[in-house]
């Protein structure tokens, strides 16, 4: 048995994947591939074949993989210091990254900066904070998080509360926070005075929904959103795991409405998709009602061995270097617009690509039948379009029967128009029309 036979055997053996059916998976004839490389916006598995990473490794790769700014920035660190905790401690990397996203922030008000490990932790640690500011400011009645069906924010439990996706949802919904999902703004707007007056804070993924199956929200909604919680007392956390860090155009996806939120979430994209590590910025107001003498214990009891790790950090403050070196954000309008226009060349002649939505490099395609019907979602028709995907060089992967294209932003156009070929091609392919 050769290397790759034995690693594909011991992957069957022993890895669990996440949002896997396993069983599927051991008994597949079909062999789990194996990526050996990165380069740029490509990776390359272990027999050599080279693929366009076609949603930046789950929506985190920004400037291409293996940046050497950014590779050279983790050896730096890793060769000085490559771990301290942030408990009694801080380190240069995590103090310079501090200072540079509240830098770049949207607004004159994000003014602290919780460092912690991913995307759910980010939302952990926002709504932890705004149930203790609210315990700490005399309004514990306080105690109803408002989130938005179709949203997902992550899957530790109480950020798993706060989603309204039922597969990953339903088995836990005894748990977590309290919640009020609403369907849209028209439903925050219909909340009774009762109701208003529990609300604690509003979470959503601003403009589009991920998980949720790339769903956009009308155009401002968002604004609309923070008038409402500065006219009830809410305070606004928005979820910018997925949209942050240019993939809408701007930096951060708020900018489009030029909204300032209380809590701002951070991760995937922080460490240009090399390393965890996510933030979590709040306000100045926020962070001093924790403020008081030890005795009082207001201080904020939370906080995870990875905090501020300074490798991370590092990669991160490359990462916005490369930003503002390369000039990263003045790029993304002529790429968007060479995705949009490959993805409505390729509805054209492609009768199971129905509705697409596409928010900057962000885009969602959902599969149907000619006549338009939705397709049954157990045929798991989407995830069989992305693995025929690979014969013409894509790695992608679906939200059950939508197919999202997400190119890393150092893609070119003529790439990105390659990778929306490829997808129409496996469409085909699949259902029958090649």
């Amino acid at each position: 048995m050769d290397r790759e036979e034995q690693l594909r055997a011991a992957d069957k053996r022993h890895l669990w994947h996440p949002f896997t059916q396993m069983r599927g998976w051991i008994e597949s004839d079909e062999d789990p591939l194996i990526l050996d490389r990165g380069d740029g916006p490509w990776l390359f598995d272990l027999d050599g074949n080279r693929y366009f990473d076609g949603n930046s490794s789950i929506w985190t790769n920004i400037h291409g993989h293996c940046h050497p700014k950014i590779v050279e920035a983790i050896q730096g660190q890793v060769a000085k210091l490559d771990h301290c905790s942030a408990l009694g401690f801080s380190n240069e990397s995590a103090i310079r990254l501090a200072e540079k996203l509240v830098e770049v922030a949207p607004g004159e008000t994000l003014s602290r900066v919780f460092l912690s490990d991913d995307g759910s932790t980010a939302i952990e640690c926002a709504c932890k904070a705004a149930v203790q500011f609210r315990q700490l400011t005399d309004s514990p009645e306080r105690d109803t998080f408002l989130a938005f069906d179709g949203a997902y924010h992550g899957d530790t439990i109480g950020a798993a509360s706060l989603g309204r996706i039922g597969a990953f949802n339903d088995r836990f919904a005894s748990t977590g926070y309290r919640v009020r999902h609403v369907a849209d703004y028209s439903e925050v707007e219909a909340l009774e005075q009762v109701e208003r007056d529990r609300i604690n804070a509003v979470v959503i993924e601003p403009l589009i929904r991920g998980a949720g199956g790339m769903k956009t929200w009308p155009t401002g909604m968002l604004r609309k959103l923070r008038e409402w919680c500065d006219e009830t007392g809410s305070l606004l956390i928005l979820d910018e795991v997925m949209t942050g860090f240019g993939r809408t155009g701007r930096l951060f996806a708020c900018e489009h409405e030029n909204v300032v939120p209380d809590f701002l979430c951070l991760a995937k994209g922080l460490t240009g998709g090399t390393l965890p590590l996510a933030a979590t910025l709040t306000t100045e107001a926020v962070f001093e009602a924790f403020l008081g003498e030890y005795e009082e214990l207001k201080t904020f009891f939370y906080g995870h061995s990875y905090c501020g790790n300074p490798i991370a950090c590092a990669a991160a403050l490359a990462n916005l270097e490369i930003f503002e070196e390369d000039k990263v954000l003045d790029g993304v309008p002529a790429k968007t617009a060479a995705l949009g226009d490959a993805l409505s060349a390729g509805r054209t002649v492609c009768p199971y690509w129905g509705q697409i939505r596409q928010v900057g490099l962000i885009a969602g395609i959902d599969l149907q039948s000619p006549d338009g019907s939705p397709l049954d979602w157990r045929e798991e028709t989407g995830a069989r379009v992305c693995r025929a995907a690979r014969k013409h060089g894509l790695l992608t992967r679906p939200v059950r029967d939508t197919l999202t294209l997400m190119p890393p932003l150092c893609a070119s156009e003529g790439q990105i128009e390659e990778a929306a070929e490829a997808l129409r091609l496996a469409t085909l392919e699949v259902l029958g029309e090649a």
